[in-house]
């Protein structure tokens, strides 16, 4: 028996899959680690290149979940809505706290191709020289070279677990070659792996590159068939501007009503005649002070 798609374009978008015998398995040896952290890269790097994946969108969602991660080394309770609601909530003046600093950090970072200038926005503490050195401490292959910028940076700066990382990640992004930053090692990092140091650090962002490739990988498939369905029914949207506020939708994590270039009550509506058609989630759980995406 077959049944029919609810959503015919949805269906139509198909990534490939990592192969499972990247991730069934614990490799132990640094060979069989680095050619699992190679082929599951290599997987990633694929699916990055498809146009049906949302770009800016999948960036901002690992942005996201590396600054989860970053909450949980400093050992504070902070996750994705309350994350959402330090940056998304600001008011004009108000300074973020630290959980929404975190976040704009790691948001940031990926909303500029990676440079030097671009990576001293998101941690302006450090001096542009001072990230150049850095970033050019790495050799060798791209894990290796991140996790010797992420030793390095945390041997200058041991409570930098912040910069270190996304230095990490951004090193990791130019030695494949890639225009933009996109966080992998966070995730798959844990707060005892920050204390480990040469080979052992080394094995240990192998390691989370596998994991956080293969979320990556199901992020995209996800983020691109809710797109596509974005996409299917934004013809239905009479509102003025409604374009201009699928394309914001289709570039961010979160939006406000306020965001959109519409009146705050046509904004609201647009919203939820979204949510109507199944193409927009409201992510706060509240009625008032909401945020959508998709």
């Amino acid at each position: 028996m077959t049944f029919a798609c609810a959503h015919p374009i949805e269906c139509l978008v198909t990534l490939p899959r990592m192969p499972d015998w990247v991730t069934s398995g614990w490799a132990e040896t640094p060979e069989d680690v680095a050619f699992l952290s190679g082929a599951a890269l290599a997987h990633l790097h694929l699916v990055l290149a498809r146009d049906e994946v949302p770009q800016a969108l999948l960036r901002e969602r690992l942005a996201l979940r590396a600054a989860e991660a970053c909450m949980t080394f400093s050992g504070r309770s902070e996750r994705a809505r309350d994350l959402r609601d330090a940056v998304h909530l600001l008011r004009p003046g108000d300074l973020p706290g630290p959980a929404g600093g975190v976040f704009l950090a790691w948001r940031r970072a990926v909303e500029r191709p990676v440079a030097v200038r671009a990576l001293s926005r998101a941690v302006p503490t450090l001096e542009q020289e001072q990230i150049a050195i850095w970033l050019d401490a790495g050799q060798g292959a791209p894990v290796s070279r991140a996790a010797i910028v992420l030793e390095t940076v945390l041997t200058n700066a041991p409570r930098g677990e912040l910069s270190a990382l996304i230095l990490a990640d951004a090193a990791l992004a130019q030695a494949l070659r890639w225009d933009d930053l996109v966080p992998l090692l966070a995730q798959g990092l844990s707060r005892a792996d920050l204390e480990k140091r040469g080979e052992d650090l080394r094995l240990a962002c192998h390691h989370a590159v596998v994991s956080s490739a293969a979320e990556a990988v199901r992020l995209s498939a996800d983020l691109a068939r809710r797109a596509a369905h974005l996409k299917a029914v934004a013809p239905k949207l009479r509102a003025k501007a409604a374009k201009e506020a699928v394309e914001i939708f289709l570039t961010r994590d979160a939006v406000t009503p306020s965001a959109l270039p519409l009146p705050d009550r046509a904004a609201r509506r647009l919203c939820d005649r979204l949510i109507d058609l199944g193409a927009v989630r409201e992510l706060s759980g509240r009625e008032t002070f909401r945020l959508y995406g998709i």
